[in-house]
């Protein structure tokens, strides 16, 4: 494969893993006190400095990752995030049957998303980026 289209390709998956996070955090500015609830619903302590770092988290580390700014570090972080967010929030073995399908999905999405997050970890952000060598 060529370095231009191994350059595209990583830039085009950097953005596909980022925009989720972008997104999500967005959201959760708007729906601050809905996310609020949800935190809290799952038992987290301190639900809303919770939300106001998940916010970040995900609007900055996404942001980073799109631009290949301390892209490992960042897809690292955003890995272990979404481990815990599958463990805390999609743990479907615990949930009534009637849930445990969407939570399921979501669960197995999230170790996919964990799985592409450890990709960049492990490889870089590519010669497109704020990172390149």
């Amino acid at each position: 494969m060529s370095d231009s289209l191994r350059n595209v390709l990583t830039l085009v998956a950097r953005i596909a893993l980022a925009w989720l996070f972008i997104r999500s955090g967005y959201s959760k500015i708007g729906g601050f006190d809905g996310t609020v609830a949800y935190i809290a619903a799952a038992g987290l302590p301190l639900p809303q400095v919770v939300a106001v770092g998940t916010i970040a988290l995900e609007l900055l580390g996404g942001i980073a990752l799109a631009i290949g700014f301390k892209a490992r570090w960042v897809a690292f972080a955003l890995a272990i995030f979404t481990l815990a967010a599958a463990l805390l929030f999609h743990n479907y073995w615990a949930m009534a049957a009637d849930k445990q399908v969407a939570q399921a999905i979501n669960f197995w999405k999230n170790i996919s998303i964990m799985g592409g997050m450890l990709m960049v970890f492990v490889y870089g952000a590519g010669g497109w980026s704020v990172d390149r060598r």
